[in-house]
């Protein structure tokens, strides 16, 4: 009787032990539930939509596709004027690559200022620190033109290196006039960052064809038509530069006095000939501005004395190399419009001071990247023997760019949005001086050594320089995926 008992107080026993762990498993499958079904009406009410970001996006890839196409159009056009020309203009515009990295580390300095306080909706700070933005990168730029116009010859003479007499020629004549352009590249770039602050690349990119539309226009007529040399490339740089910089003014200037107040979808600048530094805003721009400024500064420069390296292999080289950076430009095109939509998107995310949507966007963003990087290199690759027979080439010149596009294509494929886009997020939250560090190491040490070493002393040529620039992108985005897990970036607002 006593055992019958004590079986029966043991089984009592295991049943509401068994009874206390099913409550406590449905209890918590409740919460799960709940707790999924919480997180799922979350993302329901996120910044974004998957429609605002097709519309941020895909605006943003057709203005990447414009500059790319007419870059392509640009090497095409000129190279009926020479091989040395195609060469000549191809160092000045690496050069001006270091200008434009500039402004738009500038611009995005801007972009992530207003993207955070319209995320802290305070539309009337956003609206300050545009006209900061607008004000500063003129006046910046005014310096920089002076100072290439003031250091023309020491270019041309010295970063180069030594170039042919007949290149020499044809890069001082493109870069005497496209020098003026620099003021409206920057107001260009300015307004742009604005208009995609606000989600809206809708105007930024109709801007950007009316630019293109005319450097297209203006190259055909002046070089088939006119019969002009190095000089029908340039004019029409500038003046389609000029064009964009006053049509976004005019856009960014408010018709009427309450207009600004009124329309909730815009921001504008402050319609005034006198300025007023707001240092607190330059402050916030220039946090993000100055260490991604350095970042895109040391990168172009690192490229332009692996440039003075590549021309050390012959003429060949440079032509090829030249080529190589415009396709391969195209085949990067959707990752940089992505790395503008991050941009955008997680400065905004920031702002609100909601990290868990700043790393939903990020992980979005990125996978949109990829998609459309594999679609664009499968094309590149696909319409490239065209590509090849329409710059006309010498066989050694076609033979390296088409090695180096290979290359570069399955590159871009894998490591490039890891390497590139990734790092945007950290830009936008604030956290801009690791991404400088890491991008300043790498250049120097993966790229430009090893340039070095696989191009001049291992005897691979401009070969070898392209597979340095692969090593870089590799080593970057390892440590940026790891700064990303360990989430080191959070919590660094510029405002």
């Amino acid at each position: 009787m006593l055992i019958k008992a004590q079986i029966q107080i043991r089984y009592n026993l295991h049943v509401k032990c068994e009874m206390s762990i099913m409550q406590y498993w449905i209890k918590e499958e409740s919460r799960n539930i709940v707790f999924k079904h919480k997180k799922k009406r979350d993302t329901s009410t996120y910044l974004f939509s998957n429609k605002d970001l097709v519309r941020l996006y895909v605006p943003l890839i057709i203005e990447q596709m414009l500059a790319m196409l007419v870059g392509l159009a640009d090497s095409i056009m000129v190279s009926s004027v020479g091989e040395s020309a195609v060469s000549g203009v191809s160092l000045v515009d690496s050069c001006f690559q270091l200008i434009i990295n500039l402004f738009a580390a500038l611009a995005t300095g801007g972009a992530v200022t207003v993207g955070q306080y319209l995320g802290q909706k305070n539309k009337e700070k956003a609206g300050e620190a545009a006209t900061q933005l607008v004000w500063f990168s003129m006046i910046l730029s005014l310096g920089v033109m002076a100072l290439m116009y003031a250091g023309k010859g020491l270019i041309l003479n010295h970063v180069f290196g030594q170039i042919e007499a007949d290149v020499y020629g044809h890069a001082d004549t493109y870069m005497m006039i496209v020098n003026a352009s620099i003021p409206f590249l920057a107001l260009y770039n300015a307004g742009a960052a604005i208009f995609r602050s606000i989600g809206n690349s809708n105007i930024s990119m109709r801007v950007s064809l009316i630019m293109n539309g005319i450097n297209v226009v203006g190259n055909a007529i002046l070089i088939y038509v006119c019969k002009c040399g190095t000089e029908g490339v340039a004019i029409p740089t500038l003046v389609s530069r000029l064009a964009a910089a006053v049509i976004m003014i005019i856009l960014l200037i408010p018709k009427k006095s309450a207009q600004a107040k009124q329309d909730s979808t815009r921001i504008y600048i402050k319609k005034s000939l006198h300025y007023r530094a707001n240092w607190h805003m330059l402050k916030s721009i220039l946090l993000v501005g100055i260490p991604n400024g350095l970042e895109n500064s040391m990168f172009q420069l690192g490229k332009i004395l692996v440039l003075s390296l590549v021309s050390t292999f012959g003429t060949y080289a440079i032509a090829a190399n030249a080529v190589g950076n415009v396709i391969a430009g195209f085949q990067l095109m959707a990752g940089m419009a992505a790395s503008l939509a991050m941009v955008t998107v997680v400065s905004r995310c920031v702002g609100a001071g909601d990290y868990e949507q700043a790393k939903y966007y990020t992980i979005k963003v990125l996978t949109m990247a990829y998609i459309c990087i594999i679609v664009t290199v499968l094309f590149t690759f696909a319409v490239l023997p065209l590509v090849m027979k329409a710059y006309g080439l010498s066989y050694e010149a076609q033979s390296a760019a088409e090695k180096i596009l290979m290359l570069h294509g399955i590159a871009a494929s894998t490591i490039w949005p890891v390497a590139f886009t990734l790092p945007c997020t950290f830009r936008a939250a604030g956290d801009v001086k690791y991404s400088m560090i890491v991008s300043i190491c790498t250049m120097w040490i993966c790229r430009i050594v090893f340039s070095y070493v696989l191009g001049k002393y291992m005897g691979m040529g401009v070969f070898g320089v392209w597979v340095a620039m692969i090593m870089d992108q590799f080593v970057r985005g390892v440590l940026f995926i790891r700064r990303y897990l360990s989430g080191r970036w959070i919590g660094k607002k510029v405002i």
